[in-house]
């Protein structure tokens, strides 16, 4: 699953949505190169070939900048797998979502983003926005699962998606371990045995 990093201020054509584009390439670039620590609004501007003004007047920090970049991403519809097993669909799923963190530049924006949530209301709205988008996206594999008979009628859709997801969240954020396509399949053969089990209810 590929990201397509792009500012929410962005508009169709003209010189706005050039100068967006141009400071979107030059920020992934930045973070990549130097790191968060090292990037800084002049950077960015003279990366982008656009005076500094104009980046500082639209977003002020690098913080900002990443959050507006990360509510872009949040809109982004992905498509949603239909293997004709709850298992098979969360598998596919767990890959598609931890092959695209394992990307350096999905990974760097989401790091950013969970760090500046903490103190940040705007960050945090983006982050709620992203994990809810993706969240009611998702709940038709599940309710597959209960039509087919796979899981209880009284399923909680949200809570399927939520346990799918948390085995690489807390590696990602709380023990720092590496994520690997192992950890995807794994989560989803649990979830689905929690969900048969009526444990997600």
């Amino acid at each position: 699953m590929q990201l397509e990093f792009r500012l929410t201020a962005s508009r169709p054509g003209g010189r706005t949505a050039r100068t967006a584009e141009a400071v979107t390439a030059a920020l992934t670039a930045e973070l990549l190169e130097v790191g968060y620590a090292g990037t800084s609004i002049d950077r960015i501007a003279r990366r982008a070939g656009v005076a500094k003004t104009t980046v500082y007047r639209r977003w002020g920090t690098v913080g900002q900048l990443v959050v507006d970049v990360f509510a872009g991403i949040a809109g982004q519809q992905v498509p949603v797998p239909d293997t004709g097993s709850l298992e098979g669909d969360l598998r596919e799923l767990a890959r598609s979502t931890i092959t695209m963190l394992r990307e350096p530049e999905s990974r760097a924006v989401f790091d950013i983003v969970v760090g500046e949530a903490i103190h940040d209301p705007a960050a945090r709205a983006a982050l709620d926005t992203f994990f809810a988008a993706r969240i009611s996206n998702a709940a038709v594999m599940v309710e597959r699962a209960v039509a087919r008979g796979e899981a209880p009628a009284e399923t909680d859709p949200a809570e399927v998606i939520r346990q799918v997801g948390s085995t690489w969240y807390a590696r990602m954020y709380i023990t720092g371990e590496p994520i690997t396509l192992a950890d995807a399949d794994r989560a989803a053969a649990v979830t689905a045995l929690a969900t048969r089990a009526g444990l997600l209810t």
